[in-house]
């Protein structure tokens, strides 16, 4: 397997790739039980050239959930019949993934309402309430 260019400056070697391939579920007939068309694909976060430490951190809290007990991120194609097709979609969710993180989340500023929008909120509470005031029995004979 050939190593994969996300950026200019970053590169995941081939050395940090294990892929296995595996039978696939779902629909296929006889076909799933025989192929092992569906690509396991183990990334080594560690191994990730040229990321700096801060993109690791956001890629790492992103796929947290997609980690295998040694500390490897697990990605799983099965989209086609087809084996190097789901080791290609895999590569990419990869690639996807990585571009994803490199690019820092922008920190939000907080605000405070607007004068008008104040005023639209607390109409809409008296309609509701007049609305709801109307619909109470006022005599009970």
């Amino acid at each position: 397997m050939d190593a994969l260019q996300v950026t200019a400056t970053v590169c995941i070697p081939a050395a940090a790739f294990q892929v296995k391939a595996v039978r696939s579920g779902g629909p296929g007939g006889q076909n799933v039980n025989k192929v092992a068309s569906k690509v396991e694909l183990r990334v080594d976060l560690g191994l990730i050239e040229g990321i700096d430490p801060a993109s690791l951190d956001r890629l790492r809290q992103r796929v947290r959930n997609q980690l295998d007990a040694e500390g490897r991120w697990l990605v799983t194609s099965s989209l086609t019949r087809d084996q190097l097709a789901n080791l290609e979609d895999a590569r990419t969710k990869v690639a996807r993934a990585v571009e994803e993180a490199l690019v820092a989340p922008i920190p939000r500023r907080p605000t405070r309402p607007t004068r008008s929008s104040k005023i639209v909120r607390v109409v809409g509470k008296k309609r509701a309430g007049a609305l709801k005031k109307d619909r109470s029995r006022k005599d009970w004979d």
